[in-house]
């Protein structure tokens, strides 16, 4: 796994994929401050000033779900965004889904 925040590309999965083993999981997290592991998916709330900020960010992370066929689970409200990215047809975390929540941070630096 790339120590850096580039986000590499995503394979196409329809269950084929390994999970990643809990320590791998754990070295992306800590380079993803403010991810978490939750139910099987990496998870993170994010906080915005307004509902025009929070929908610009969910229109743009629809664009990287988009562009790597992996689509996360969105919960959103007028100043947040709950993102969680689970790899459905295995189960839990794969590197796409380490991969897709790299390519969101690069959305805030």
């Amino acid at each position: 796994m790339p120590s850096d925040l580039r986000p590499g590309s995503c394979r196409a999965c329809e269950g084929g994929v390994a999970l990643l083993a809990e320590a791998e999981i754990r070295a992306a997290l800590a380079e993803l401050s403010q991810w978490s592991l939750q139910d099987q998916g990496l998870e993170r709330r994010f906080h915005f000033r307004n509902f025009y900020e929070t929908m610009a960010f969910v229109n743009a992370l629809a664009w990287i779900a988009h562009r790597e066929d992996h689509h996360p689970d969105l919960q959103v409200s007028y100043n947040t965004c709950l993102v969680r990215f689970s790899t459905h047809a295995v189960g839990g975390v794969t590197e796409n889904d380490v991969i897709c929540v790299r390519a969101v941070e690069q959305l805030l630096t």
